[in-house]
């Protein structure tokens, strides 16, 4: 491989999705990061295989989505959450980066209370946080709420979706911001990826 040559980085999007929205976030974070040159994995945590925790072992970034219901992430992510907690002893994903993304019915829903729970539980696994990476949109008059990070965060992508509304409803400002925060994690996975490459090549020299 040429030094010019990017590495395709590992990226796991692992996410629970209770009515469909947040998986179709999720598959825009999957395509971003895709189309940015990774190799994805998608996992609903619902139904997490053995095959899939290893997939999550092997990646060089987890990207953690969930709806946020009643102000934090769902039971359904919590369970997977928990679940880790062997991993979280040996270690397992230490260094690996970590993202995460959200969607709630109201504007702002405590959707940051999520976030924060995903940051936490990446740093209890050692692992390194990428922020979202995008100025705020919407918010001045000559704004619009057609604009990435429309909701205005700063920590994952925040997504706004209709109580009542099908996950044909979901923002597509909402779905380009998650597209962007999958394509971020994994142009920072291949730097990663790189960057432990040479040093392995120095170390070996």
């Amino acid at each position: 491989m040429s030094a010019t040559t990017p590495l395709r980085a590992s990226v796991a999007v692992a996410f629970h999705s209770g009515y469909g929205h947040t998986a179709v976030l999720a598959e825009a974070v999957r395509r971003g990061a895709a189309e940015a040159g990774a190799d994805v994995t998608f996992i609903p945590v619902d139904a997490i295989t053995d095959e899939q925790w290893q997939r999550l072992d092997d990646a060089d970034a987890i990207v953690f989505g969930s709806p946020t219901y009643m102000g934090g992430a769902s039971a359904g992510f919590h369970t997977f959450a928990e679940a880790t907690s062997g991993r979280w002893a040996d270690g397992r994903w230490a260094d690996k980066l970590a993202a995460g993304f959200t969607n709630s019915a109201s504007k702002s829903g405590d959707k940051s209370n999520t976030l924060v729970f995903f940051a936490a539980l990446a740093a209890q696994h050692r692992m390194l946080w990428v922020s979202l990476g995008l100025a705020p949109g919407w918010n001045s008059t000559s704004a619009s709420e057609h604009d990435l990070n429309r909701l205005g965060y700063w920590s994952g992508a925040g997504a706004q979706t209709p109580l009542d509304g099908g996950t044909d409803a979901v923002h597509p400002a909402d779905i380009a911001t998650a597209e962007h925060l999958g394509a971020r994690v994994a142009r920072q996975a291949s730097v990663m990826a790189a960057g432990r490459a040479a040093l392995s090549l120095v170390v070996t020299a």
